[in-house]
């Protein structure tokens, strides 16, 4: 079963949309406000997924300052995530300590792109203007307002973005 997201009726800040969280539970991200926000499109079988490791030490790192991680598992490139809800949390927390919040699985491009994806890279299209998401651990920080100030690519490891979140806490 799919899960359902907050349609996209002319929000403008991240904090508008509700997703399903790793049980499947309806998570309003209104309860971010405030923070600044790391979104990543997440796989357990791909090879960036040791980037987990350096996404959770950034977040061990700022959760104390307002700063939070969204982990967006999504199975679109290579199958690369194909696990269940259960199974995908149970691997990032065995394999890498991981304590940062995760979404239930979704879609980042596509018919069935979750809402929020649509939001996201609308807010901050990639290279030459491309509003695709283009691989797993394609990473999007959001301000504290909800607003989508920047968007890194899945080469991106996550300690080169700790100045940019630095600046925004």
């Amino acid at each position: 079963m799919r899960p359902s997201f907050t349609s996209l009726n002319k929000m403008s800040k991240f904090f508008d949309f509700t997703v399903k969280d790793i049980k499947n539970q309806d998570w309003n991200l209104n309860t971010l406000k405030g923070k600044v926000v790391l979104v990543v499109n997440v796989a357990s079988k791909c090879g960036f997924t040791k980037q987990y490791a350096g996404l959770e030490e950034l977040y061990k790192q700022y959760k104390d300052r307002d700063f939070t991680i969204v982990g967006c598992p999504c199975n679109q490139f290579a199958g690369q995530e194909p696990g269940n809800e259960d199974q995908i949390q149970e691997f990032c927390q065995s394999n890498f300590g991981v304590s940062f919040p995760l979404t239930a699985k979704l879609d980042v491009n596509g018919d069935k792109e979750a809402p929020i994806y649509k939001f996201l890279k609308e807010s901050q299209p990639g290279l030459l203007g491309m509003k695709r998401v283009k691989w797993n651990f394609e990473k999007f920080l959001v301000d504290r307002e909800g607003n989508v100030v920047k968007r890194y690519a899945s080469l991106t490891e996550p300690k080169a973005i700790a100045a940019d979140i630095e600046k925004l806490l």
